[in-house]
């Protein structure tokens, strides 16, 4: 029980780590509410860098589900 527990902490070490390096959409989020046009909604494609970080977020925030679930049912 407690290598899951060190696990977890890890776990969200690296995912808060990964959110905060994210780029930033609040200036689009900003034109919403204001009504001013934008391209929030364009088909935009994450490339490189980007696209590594949002896969490896996804990952992580399923691994930390998951392993979350196996702590409660312990």
């Amino acid at each position: 029980m407690e290598i899951v527990q060190i696990c977890l902490l890890v776990l969200c070490a690296i995912l808060i780590t990964l959110v905060l390096l994210q780029s930033s959409k609040s200036g689009d989020m900003g034109n919403i509410m204001s009504g001013a046009t934008s391209d929030l909604f364009k088909n935009r494609k994450e490339r490189g860098s980007e696209l590594v970080i949002s896969r490896l977020t996804l990952i992580l925030g399923l691994v930390f589900v998951i392993t979350c679930l196996i702590i409660s049912f312990m």
